[in-house]
């Protein structure tokens, strides 16, 4: 019977064991967390039915599950062919969500989709189809790297537009990606003496969003207060309270006292519950659990025998990571405050999916090296 199973498993369940493994470990944790951390909102907008946010949530995590099964059973080469296409759609959207988008917090971020009333980052689908496009550019370009014209100018186009219109409302996320796209085009060997042009480009766009972005005071001020320690604002005050409170072991499951003053404890600030729910034991599992995610992402690279697939599990790899790390880093008071949520752990839409559709890419270059091995 467990040979049957193992091997039905094996038959629908391809790719690395290991990233699933984690996949599901943090999926469970983030309906567990998330459920706590919404009891205060629950309260206030609910009368009390946490359950509304708890089911709402646990479709969102199954349906990204989803979306990761199905995104690891395509052969990871089409996704090259489609990453133009995506980022010519992006752009629009992104410009589109910049003027007439949905303004939550001074910023214009979100698309309603219609019929459906879901809100939709297109930030999110830039993101993944510019890391996709890099590694595609990156992967054909290989003998003729150093081709300013024809490979190094494209790739610095597409970056300082997409990191551009992404910074006009979400300083943080341009940022993120920003660095993301050097890490990708240091592992696909873009000479080191271009990087000079490529933080000019990215210093010239990151500097224009600052200034005329819909967020560039908020982001000087976030700064400011992080180089300051007495204008620490009331989000770091009770994240810290979080995770002083949860000790080593924690407080319990569903015993958090700050997500009823922290802001935002199911998204921004969730792994302050983390913390104080689990302690600084379930915190280092978290955190490791993310580090297995990026080294798993990395012998992936290492072991692919086409350079598109070995770039693109990199590149996609260090994009979660160094969101998470980034987040974690906001949490602890080591960067300043972002808003960056906790991929696969905190409460939210669309961004949940292409969380899913990032790792199941992944998965498909796993699962597609695993066929051609065999």
């Amino acid at each position: 019977m467990e040979k049957i199973l193992s091997k039905q498993l094996g038959k629908h369940f391809k790719g690395d064991i290991i990233i699933w493994s984690i996949v599901l470990g943090l999926s469970i944790l983030s309906i567990l967390v998330v459920y706590s951390a919404t009891q205060t909102i629950a309260y206030k907008q609910m009368e009390g039915d946490a359950s509304v946010y708890l089911f709402r949530h646990a479709r969102l995590v199954v349906l990204a599950l989803v979306v990761m099964w199905i995104a690891h059973r395509i052969d990871y080469r089409y996704y090259a062919r489609v990453s133009m296409i995506a980022l010519y759609i992006s752009v629009p959207l992104l410009i589109y969500a910049m003027f007439f988008g949905v303004r939550i917090n001074e910023a214009s971020r979100w698309i309603t989709i219609p019929f459906i009333n879901q809100t939709f980052q297109p930030s999110d689908l830039a993101k993944l189809a510019l890391i996709t496009h890099l590694a595609t550019m990156l992967s054909r370009k290989q003998q003729d790297i150093e081709n300013i014209q024809q490979t190094i100018l494209p790739m610095l186009g597409w970056v300082s537009v997409i990191c551009a219109l992404i910074g006009y409302s979400n300083f943080s996320n341009a940022m993120m990606l920003f660095f993301t796209c050097m890490l990708v085009m240091f592992i696909g060997r873009v000479p080191v003496r271009y990087f000079m042009i490529l933080v000019l480009v990215g210093s010239i766009s990151i500097g224009a969003a600052l200034t005329f972005g819909q967020r560039g005071r908020t982001a000087m001020n976030r700064i400011e207060a992080f180089l300051n320690a007495d204008k620490q604002g009331f989000q770091m005050e009770q994240s810290y309270v979080a995770i002083a409170g949860g000790g080593i072991t924690g407080k319990g499951p569903g015993q958090s006292d700050q997500r009823n003053y922290l802001p935002y404890p199911f998204s921004d600030f969730i792994y302050a519950i983390v913390v104080e729910e689990y302690g600084m034991i379930g915190a280092a599992v978290v955190l490791f659990m993310y580090l297995a995610l990026l080294y798993r992402g990395m012998i992936i690279m290492a072991r692919s025998n086409r350079a598109f697939g070995g770039i693109l599990s990199a590149g996609l790899a260090f994009s979660l990571v160094v969101q998470a790390m980034t987040h974690m880093c906001v949490t602890v008071g080591l960067v300043p405050t972002t808003g960056l949520p906790l991929p696969l752990l905190s409460m939210g839409g669309t961004s949940l999916l292409f969380t899913g559709i990032s790792l199941g890419v992944i998965l498909s270059i796993s699962r597609g090296d695993i066929v051609e091995e065999n």
